[in-house]
């Protein structure tokens, strides 16, 4: 094979496949001749040598130069023949496939219009400025995941992601998780063939024959892991890439933290099996929108999620906040994400270190009495905001105080000092903390911060006088629910007697104040480990009214006060219904603090404290098995069932942590 007088040569090998590698050439706009000789010559003409960009994500990589804003003077505009442009079809698959079939596309008023507008666009900055060819392979698919571009050693790299793997590897011919699964089955069968055929020659009825694994079964959506990286990604590693651009996330977006893991199986995986080191991977931050009636923080611990992922070596991130449509989950202005994204390529990779190309982002936080001073780094020559008014979209909370508060913000150079009249002593800020929040603050250059949170909010718990008097036995992630109960703290195996059992439930929503609830009552057991969760194995069941119960909430609602006569728990494993066997005073024929535990004993579960007097649930948590989808909060629940039954919601909190405490004798 070769081009401009370098050539190179290769054996094919048995599968019939080969590989070479040319001398690295400089960069030029003008067209050159690859030849490949062999058996056969093949001559590929108007072959540029220049920098290429892989373009992947979902709907906003996708979305076309034809539906930004200004299409038709952009598509009139478009001359530009050193760019040029690759769409990979759609085309999921369980194994990974050596080919694609698709065309380049030489820029043109003609052909831009089906160009990825953020690949076009980052383009065309790069082109305007370097005057050498650019190439975009545009490798994306509206309304994916990210999981079914990660390639299987990704997920195999990151902990958090091990289940995932699992999966894939159980799901792959060849492996050995596969071959002994698929084993077991063979023989399970051949073992019912034999006893099925017995069984008929002395006219007896035969069990019904082992159903295939599912664990075997191979993926069939597009949506599944590994999918679109084996049809999609796979035949474009080993061509030599500069980077890529990312523009993902909205799929993916009520994940929290769970994102970032997944991030760092996607990059990492694919520059493993790139070989090209830590090549540059450069992805915007997904713009404000309503999501329906959703949390609107569930958006904002997404966003910060999306920050973490700048920790990776060679990656940046491109805020949107100021270009966003609240009401239109594709932003037609992809100029501006295009230039931004050139922007960080242009700084990190093509020697323009002067240029200041990333948003400003949270440096350090300091105290000073009722005001808090935000520092931030990427300011140039210091902080701005867009319509010249005082910084928007900023909170605080501190002790004493019912939740975080709007503050008011002034901007000293490169800080933000923050406070508010109802917050004395603030001890945390955040920043930009709604799905709709469009701040106005930016750096000198006019781009804009992103969402944050810092400082460390008032410990509920420890300022209450009754706090002195209980010791932590257990305490428990909410997060991390599942079929099997695992708590972080287990101290168990050295508690005595005791006489009184205390449960705090905290929960951090995605948006809005934490919720914070201490309910303590007499000992109901003297079995500490019937006083956690209560599971099939534990043996824990009880339904019974409770006297002298206190509560100490910071809910706006939730009753409180000491010696409560009229509580009642509802602890078991069982499936129930909503019927008032147990009679409890005021409880209706709904899911509410009367109901009726029923088969199976290990069912949907629930751990209950009722206030029935005042007709409120003061904390529950259910249906553990189900992991993001249990049923937790405090207070009664604004759905249809005041004890939070069926109400799925366990994923919408940024944090929840169950902690169990007793009173010693």
């Amino acid at each position: 094979m070769s081009i401009r007088g370098a050539s190179a040569a290769a054996t094919t090998g048995a599968d019939g496949t080969w590989q070479v590698e040319l001398p690295a050439q400089e960069a030029s706009a003008q067209p050159a001749k690859l030849v490949f000789e062999g058996s056969n010559r093949i001559t590929l003409n108007d072959i540029l040598i220049g920098e290429v960009w892989l373009c992947s994500g979902q709907s906003n990589m996708e979305w076309a130069v034809s539906q930004s804003s200004n299409a038709q003077e952009e598509i009139a505009a478009a001359d530009h023949p050193l760019i040029r442009h690759v769409k990979i079809p759609r085309s999921p698959n369980t194994r990974p496939q050596a080919d694609v079939q698709a065309a380049w596309q030489v820029c043109s008023p003609k052909t831009v219009g089906s160009f990825t507008a953020c690949g076009y666009f980052m383009a065309r900055r790069l082109q305007n400025e370097l005057k050498i060819p650019v190439g975009l392979v545009n490798s994306s698919w509206g309304g994916t995941r990210v999981e079914p571009w990660t390639a299987p050693v990704g997920f195999q790299r990151v902990p958090a992601l091990a289940e995932i793997h699992a999966s894939v590897i159980g799901r792959t011919p060849g492996t050995s998780q596969f071959q002994q699964t698929l084993k077991a089955h063979i023989a399970a069968t051949e073992r019912w063939i034999a006893d099925a055929k017995e069984k008929v020659a002395n006219g007896e009825s035969v069990s019904q024959s082992p159903a295939f694994p599912q664990s075997l079964a191979p993926f069939t959506s597009h949506q599944d892991p590994t999918m679109l990286y084996n049809g999609m990604i796979r035949a474009l590693v080993g061509f030599p890439i500069r980077g890529a651009i990312w523009y993902q996330g909205e799929s993916n977006h009520t994940e929290g933290m769970l994102y970032f893991e997944k991030k760092k199986a996607l990059i990492n995986g694919w520059r493993e099996l790139w070989g090209q080191g830590d090549f540059p991977f450069y992805f915007v931050q997904i713009a404000p929108f309503q999501y329906g009636n959703e949390d609107p923080g569930i958006l904002a611990s997404f966003w910060e999620a999306q920050q973490a992922v700048t920790q990776l070596p060679a990656t940046g991130m491109v805020v949107i906040n100021d270009i966003a449509t609240l009401r239109d989950i594709h932003p037609p202005n992809k100029q501006d994400v295009g230039a931004r994204l050139a922007g960080l390529a242009l700084k990190n990779d093509y020697g323009q270190d002067e240029l200041l190309a990333e948003s400003p982002v949270f440096a350090e936080l300091n105290r000073d009495g009722d005001e808090i001073r935000v520092t931030f780094r990427n300011v140039g020559s210091g902080l701005r905001t867009r319509d010249g008014k005082a910084p928007t979209h900023f909170e605080v909370i501190g002790t004493g105080s019912n939740g975080f508060q709007v503050a008011d913000a002034r901007i000293d150079g490169d800080s933000v000092v923050v406070s508010s009249e109802k917050v004395k002593q603030p001890t945390a800020v955040r920043f930009a903390w709604n799905k709709l929040a469009e701040p106005n603050l930016t750096g000198s250059t006019g781009l804009p911060v992103g969402a944050f949170r810092a400082g460390d909010p008032p410990d509920f718990f420890n300022s209450l006088e009754a706090a002195k008097s209980y010791d932590l036995v257990y305490s428990l992630d909410l997060k991390r629910l599942g079929p099997a109960i695992r708590y972080e703290i287990d101290n168990s195996a050295g508690v005595g007697d005791f006489d009184r059992v205390g449960y705090l439930l905290e929960l951090v929503p995605s948006a809005g104040n934490p919720q914070n609830t201490f309910v303590s009552l007499p000992a109901f057991t003297k079995d500490v480990k019937k006083i956690g969760i209560p599971t099939a194995s534990s043996g824990a069941h009880f339904q019974e009214i409770v006297k002298d119960i206190s509560v100490y909430s910071d809910v706006q609602g939730i009753v409180q006060g000491e010696g409560i006569e009229t509580g009642n728990i509802e602890f078991w494993p069982n499936n129930y219904a909503p019927q008032n066997e147990a009679k409890i005073p005021g409880a209706g024929n709904l899911y509410d603090f009367g109901d009726a535990p029923g088969d199976p004993v290990n069912g949907y579960g629930c751990l209950q404290i009722h206030n029935y007097g005042a007709r409120q649930t003061i904390i529950a948590v259910n249906h553990w098995g189900a992991g993001a989808a249990a049923d937790i909060g405090t207070g009664n629940s604004s759905g249809a069932n005041r004890d939070w039954t069926f109400s799925g919601n366990a994923g919408s909190y940024a944090s929840a942590r169950l902690k169990i405490y007793v009173r010693k004798k």
